[in-house]
């Protein structure tokens, strides 16, 4: 069966839409955030500026999470544990990132949003000391969202959106034209040489990656790699960087040749999904869908990128779209988040949740529905089908 999805996972953040970004503006929510964390400077009790200030702490990269228990059979659901300004003293003003904000309609009080790293120092003793919250792995939570709550996604879509921006504040330490100190600015959504002859603005960075399902349009099938890091019997798409110079279409091009020795004619866009989930020197990746036609059959696998390549019937991948499979790991994760939030650091692997054998399992599966790929993937199988979005651009 097809899983369709509102929006990708980590995009729909309901902190950036229109009408969050002016609930609150970056410099209100800023001069109201350093009057709650020095209370000697003194608020003004007037301002217009009053609203509530909400905190996320990270620690080397996770956020802080809280999974109450729920009746059965149902599994626990997680949430993101916000804090308030005084349950995360020692932190410089300068050290909080600003998410959006959210609020005033509808009787609600406004409230800013933000991150901040606790990963070091004083602020080390932050968050988790058992109050029922814990500093969980953004892929374990990625797994365990249900893909059909809408809230869920809209919680999982700030917790990347903030780790993204941790992650480049740890890493942009450091003008690279002339290497003197980057301080933050505007809230902490860009960076300045602090060097008064430079004063080079420094803004996140974006890498973009191509990531294409190759169809074999004339028998029917699709190709799907393996790469040596894969859990067993997961395939998925081809996916590689962009180089300097190079266009997105180029890129689809290059990387099918590269890996596979498939030659690909005609490119078509279907969807792109941020991927905060990547690498720490990579920490905000976007990944933009495509379908690339083949132009030749023959595969030369590069080993040192792939372990293998194939071409796949359509009615073997549909049988690879194991909905059971993905509402297991669901599950299996969504209880692995509420032990650790109790206090059990130690849990399987997320790698193994889809390792696990049994008598229904497919010979095969793609990756959940919190990736692109399975969407990409998905929409080719089931195209023509009743339900299905025709348009590439389905998401």
């Amino acid at each position: 069966m097809a899983i369709h999805l509102r929006a990708h996972s980590f995009a729909a953040n309901p902190l950036r839409g229109l009408s969050a970004s002016s609930a609150v503006s970056p410099s209100a929510a800023s001069e109201a955030l350093r009057s709650l964390l020095d209370p000697g400077a003194g608020a003004d009790a007037a301002s217009p500026h009053r609203h509530l200030s909400k905190i996320l702490p990270f620690r080397q990269g996770r956020p802080l999470a809280r999974s109450p228990d729920t009746p059965p059979p149902a599994a626990p659901a997680w949430s993101l544990a916000w804090l308030p300004p005084s349950r995360v003293p020692g932190v410089p003003p300068d050290a909080f990132v600003f998410l959006g904000a959210h609020g005033e309609g509808d009787g609600k009080e406004a409230a800013a949003y933000w991150a901040v790293d606790v990963s070091e120092g004083d602020a080390s003793r932050v968050g988790g000391a058992g109050d029922g919250s814990a500093f969980v792995d953004l892929r374990t939570l990625m797994m365990a969202t249900d893909w059909s709550d809408k809230d869920a996604m809209g919680e999982l879509a700030v917790a990347g959106h903030a780790r993204a921006l941790i992650e480049w504040h740890s890493t942009a330490k450091f003008c690279g034209a002339c290497g003197a100190k980057a301080v933050p600015t505007e809230a902490g959504r860009r960076k300045q040489c602090s060097d008064e002859s430079c004063k080079k603005r420094i803004y996140p960075r974006v890498d973009p990656v191509v990531i294409m399902l190759v169809i074999d349009k004339e028998n029917d099938r699709a190709l799907l790699s393996r790469q040596s890091r894969f859990v067993p019997r997961m395939w998925s798409c081809l996916a590689g960087f962009i180089e300097p110079g190079e266009s997105l279409e180029e890129a689809v091009r290059r990387e099918t040749l590269e890996e596979t020795g498939i030659e690909v004619g005609q490119v078509i866009y279907h969807s792109s999904q941020p991927w905060p989930v990547g690498p720490s020197t990579m920490p905000c990746q976007l990944m933009v869908g495509f379908f690339a036609y083949a132009k030749s059959l023959e595969i030369h696998v590069d080993k040192q990128e792939l372990e293998d390549a194939q071409w796949h019937s359509r009615e073997d991948i549909k049988r690879a779209l194991t909905f059971a499979e993905y509402e297991k790991a669901q599950r299996t994760n969504a209880f692995k988040v509420n032990q650790i939030c109790k206090g059990a650091e130690k849990g399987m692997s997320v790698s193994s949740d889809l390792r696990a054998e049994s008598s229904e399992s497919a010979p095969m599966f793609v990756p959940g529905p919190y990736a692109i790929a399975h969407h990409l993937i998905s929409s080719w199988a089931f195209e023509g089908a009743p339900n299905v979005p025709s348009s590439f651009s389905n998401l």
